[in-house]
């Protein structure tokens, strides 16, 4: 499944990193969330590609009602909702496939991924340096679940939400969530590891996750808007976790040192915008308790 509604030329680049997958045991759909320009959709019908399906949505719905129309069009056991901006390289089908084979029962697969910039260069951010010190060690395809799992995620979300595999029958049975339309795939994460689901993370690399200046996060960081939804879905978290009786996955809920210090990380664009609410926002999520 691929959401659109962005730049024509990563979306070009993104359907034909499809395309070019060594393994062609594959479908994609495209569910346009009403982009206004007509030009990205005629040339997805154009490439006449039997296993390319392209929809046009007549209104728009935005992330996370798109995420559901996308659910809800879902016809495999297992399925991925690729970013329209995001590069699979040729091994991603073929090396998702093997991995769902090694762990039939898994509810979502974390392949391998590296990143980009809007430019397609490979990149290391601030940020993708510190997904990668909370990502769990070791090498090889490794499956994880429960407290453990839960635990890992809230001291910080080193999972790349494009890339993942889900299983489908986990992602109709808990629904993405309308209001947290920036965090929903922790949200998504979490209600499916208190279910008893399990993540297999590996190694080899086969996606390329695009970060740049415009996406949602980015743009929402400043503002604050972004920081509203993680402190609702953490005291969520820590009131759910406490009843499970996952103490240190609580705990990571009610702490959420790595949300913090990219809400303080915010705050000098806050202030140079002079954005007095999102100044507020920030500092409320930084000091605040759950």
């Amino acid at each position: 499944m691929m959401p659109f509604y962005g730049r024509f030329d990563h979306f070009q680049a993104a359907v034909e990193s499809v395309l070019a997958q060594s393994d062609p045991d594959w479908t994609l759909t495209i569910v346009d969330d009403v982009y206004p320009d007509l030009a990205p959709g005629e040339w997805a019908v154009a490439l006449g590609d039997p296993r390319i399906t392209y929809l046009r949505n007549e209104v728009n719905l935005r992330p996370s009602k798109n995420y559901r129309k996308c659910v809800s069009l879902m016809t495999g056991e297992f399925s991925v909702i690729m970013g329209c901006d995001d590069v699979m390289l040729p091994n991603y089908v073929r090396r998702v496939r093997e991995l769902i084979a090694e762990h039939p029962d898994a509810s979502i697969i974390q392949p391998g991924v590296s990143v980009i910039d809007e430019h397609g260069t490979p990149s290391s951010p601030l940020a993708d340096r510190i997904k990668a010190m909370y990502r769990f060690s070791g090498t090889g395809a490794r499956e994880y679940r429960g407290e453990q799992l839960a635990t890992s995620l809230l001291r910080g979300n080193w999972t790349y939400f494009p890339s993942l595999v889900w299983r489908v029958e986990a992602l109709r049975k808990h629904q993405f969530r309308l209001d947290l339309d920036v965090v929903q795939d922790l949200a998504m994460l979490l209600e499916i590891t208190k279910d008893g689901g399990s993540l297999v993370l590996d190694d080899e690399i086969c996606f390329a996750y695009r970060r740049h200046s415009q996406s949602v996060s980015a743009v929402t960081g400043p503002d604050g808007s972004k920081f509203r939804q993680e402190r609702t879905l953490f005291a969520e978290a820590r009131r759910d976790l406490t009843a499970l009786g996952w103490k240190r996955a609580a705990r990571a809920a009610a702490n959420h040192w790595t949300s913090r210090a990219n809400a303080l990380s915010e705050l000098p664009a806050a202030l140079r915008s002079r954005n007095a609410a999102g100044r507020r926002a920030l500092l409320e999520h930084v000091f605040a308790r759950v």
